[in-house]
């Protein structure tokens, strides 16, 4: 097996374009998860028993079951069942969505637990109303709080984006398959794969740590 740097020049334009649907499928995917993971949130915090309990049971469902198991699951046994189909990308999208708000839940979690207890008292004094609490004072400390969660999750969901190739996704590493079986050879386009996940997740990974930092200092 050795390197051919003309095979690895041929495979670019089909690792680059892998490369736009790996951007699409996080992007979308930690959009949905951002939202997502804030209503469960509000959810779990509910003042309804039943419903809080019911978010909660569905959050550690969803935490305790791989990823993979969840994409095979929402791709081949939900269509037949609720007579729903999606394509592949957006079956994709909605998964990871749905297994990282799970995880993003408790991060707002946590940034809503770090609002000093002092400026829930001054509202209530204050008499503003519970929806100006919330939109006007704890959700932007909050999110602020749980932004170096989030950065570590956006990265964790662009390297686990190979796994849409099991439901026909071709992003990234799908199209270095696809360029290794034209070419036969398989050395080139899943090294040239790997460069790009390490040469976006690691600057990603230290602008997050800067972020955690400033964000601890304010």
């Amino acid at each position: 097996m050795q390197w051919s740097w003309s095979t690895a020049f041929s495979d670019v334009p089909l690792l680059l374009k892998g490369l736009v649907v790996t951007f699409e499928a996080t992007v979308l995917g930690s959009v949905f998860a951002f939202i997502v993971g804030l209503l469960l949130t509000l959810l779990r915090r509910s003042r309804i028993p039943l419903l809080s309990q019911v978010t909660w049971a569905f959050v550690e469902f969803v935490r305790a079951t791989p990823l993979l198991v969840q994409l095979y699951f929402v791709y081949f046994v939900f269509p037949p069942l609720l007579g729903i189909k999606m394509s592949a990308l957006a079956t994709g999208v909605v998964t990871l969505g749905i297994h990282y708000a799970a995880y993003t839940s408790d991060s707002y979690r946590a940034g809503i637990d770090g609002v000093p207890r002092g400026q829930w008292e001054a509202a209530a004094a204050l008499s503003l109303p519970r929806r100006r609490v919330w939109v006007s004072i704890v959700l932007p400390q909050a999110i602020r709080r749980a932004l170096p969660a989030l950065g570590n999750y956006l990265i964790s969901m662009f390297k686990d984006t190979p796994l849409l190739l099991t439901i026909g996704v071709l992003e990234m590493v799908g199209q270095a398959e696809q360029a290794g079986s034209l070419n036969y050879s398989y050395v080139e386009p899943i090294t040239i794969a790997g460069f790009f996940f390490l040469a976006l997740s690691y600057p990603s990974s230290i602008l997050v740590r800067r972020l955690e930092r400033r964000v601890g200092r304010q």
